[in-house]
């Protein structure tokens, strides 16, 4: 990976993570973060097991998970995801989300929503990878033109059948990856399984 460089972390033995792509977008302070959500996405969805991302993703059954109409993200913590948004710093949160009122239109009944930041640093993130990878770049209009994440803009199919433009093990498509899906894992306050609050910054 161009510009990749290793930070060890002397107060937490955690690996940090820098890429160009990173470096030219946000404040080491920000990256830390952006860190946090990657890492955090993986403990959940490895379940702490001791296996590499790669290796991890590809074992999901996502056909089953799929056929039940339960994508695998649905499984993380929401309550554990809220906490993390209170870990980051409400500027490394505002590059990437902001709230927005979602309305259901069968009870009319509105409520608070997350939704992509279209404008924010982490959209010129997908739009730098994007000049090297027109997977990313066709994501990074999707959410551009409709301002929030969906789960068919990056389907599993995609990313397991194309290595070339989705590496599981480029540290910079986890973070892709961590946020997309966390961002789907709203869903589980639309559905009534847990309520969101913007974070205490």
């Amino acid at each position: 990976m161009i510009g990749l460089t290793l930070l060890q972390l002397n107060s937490s033995c955690i690996t940090q993570y820098y890429t160009t792509e990173l470096e030219n977008n946000f404040s080491s302070e920000q990256i830390t973060d952006l860190n946090k959500i990657s890492g955090f996405f993986k403990n959940q969805i490895c379940l702490n097991m001791d296996s590499d991302f790669k290796t991890c993703y590809e074992r999901i059954p996502h056909e089953y998970l799929e056929a039940t109409g339960n994508g695998f993200w649905t499984d993380i913590d929401f309550e554990e995801q809220k906490k993390l948004y209170d870990e980051i710093s409400k500027s490394t949160f505002n590059e990437i989300w902001m709230f927005c009122k979602t309305t259901n239109y069968s009870s009319g009944k509105e409520s608070k929503s997350l939704c992509a930041n279209a404008s924010g640093k982490y959209q010129k993130f997908l739009i730098d990878l994007g000049k090297t990878n027109p997977r990313i770049a066709a994501y990074a209009k999707r959410i551009g033109d409709s301002g929030d994440f969906n789960s068919l803009d990056i389907h599993y199919n995609n990313i397991l059948s194309d290595n070339k433009y989705f590496n599981l093990k480029d540290p910079n498509m986890q973070l892709i990856l961590a946020i997309h899906y966390l961002s789907l894992n709203k869903q589980q306050m639309r559905n009534g399984k847990s309520k969101i609050s913007e974070p205490n910054f």
